[in-house]
Parts: structure tokens; sequence; C-alpha cells
């Protein structure tokens, strides 16, 4: 099966976040708002008890950190994606790191750029014309992350919660 990690942002900048998604994010019906930590990768149900013990170990060695976010931003020339650009925190990035330790295997595909999704999938043109108005607009936002959340995807795509790290706890 197909897993993921990933933080979800309180349901203010998530609502805010699927105001865009709704438009230009084609997995807007399969996932809420987050911020990716570790990319989808495939686990068996034997190996998830060794990865809640392994998040759990992860979760208590940070503490809640603030989540910021201050403009639109885009991936493009590598790829057609506009997202809420989030502050990097040595608490996030410390989480990212772990979570892509020897234990989970596989390196980070990209150089780690904390960011929520709000459109993907554009063509070049479509991506210019929506990145041009979108990226004027300030997105000043703050509040407390104090969890993440081990995801498994479904046979229709669709990603739900298997489990969820309190951090510090």
């Amino acid at each position: 099966m197909k897993v993921g990690i990933v933080i979800f942002p309180s349901k203010k900048l998530q609502d805010l976040a699927n105001s865009y998604r709704k438009r230009y994010d084609p997995h807007y019906s399969l996932i809420p708002p987050h911020l990716t930590l570790k990319s989808a990768f495939e686990s068996s149900e034997e190996e998830l008890g060794k990865i809640s013990t392994e998040l759990e170990r992860i979760s208590k060695k940070y503490g809640p950190f603030p989540l910021k976010t201050t403009k639109i931003s885009s991936f493009y020339p590598v790829n057609n994606v506009i997202f809420f650009k989030v502050e990097p925190v040595a608490e996030l990035e410390g989480l990212f790191d772990d979570l892509h330790s020897s234990f989970f295997g596989n390196p980070p595909e990209y150089t780690f750029v904390p960011h929520i999704t709000i459109g993907q999938n554009l063509s070049n043109s479509e991506h210019a014309d929506v990145y041009s108005q979108l990226r004027l607009l300030k997105i000043e936002h703050e509040e407390t992350i104090d969890r993440f959340h081990l995801l498994y995807q479904l046979d229709n795509g669709v990603w739900n919660v298997y489990e969820t790290f309190l951090l510090g706890k």
C-alpha cells in the first residue's frame, strides 16, 4: 500500500488553500491541503507497525513549532506547481531530515522547500496566467503545529489518516 507523512494546517489555512485548489488542483478531492514531510512510498501492513514506532520516536524529539506563510510561489520551470510558501524553521527541517533517514530508505527527490500546494498539473500558459495573478497576493498566516500524520491511500486514490503523532509528548 502507498503511505505518506504530512502536516495538516488549521481549518482556516485549509479553507484558504481550498479556495484556490478547487480550480487549480486536480487532487483537490483526494487529500486536504497539507505540507508533505515524506512523499508517497510503498509499505506492507507488517511494516506499518515498525514505521509507527519510528514515527513515535521522532515525534518526541521535536516540540510544537510555528508554521508561517507569507506569499504564493511556484516551482516553475521544474514543474508547474503553485503553492503557499512556508517559512522553514529548525523543527520542520529536522522532521524532514529524520523522515529521510536510512530507516525510511528512499532519499528525497527534491531539496526540501516547505509548501502547501494550491495548483498543479497546469499547462505552461495556464500556469503563467494563474501565477502572474496569484503571486501578487500576500498570504500572511501564522499558527502552531503540534502534530503530523501517517496517511495511507485507498484504491480510489483518496488519502486517509492511519495514525497521528503529537510533537514533544
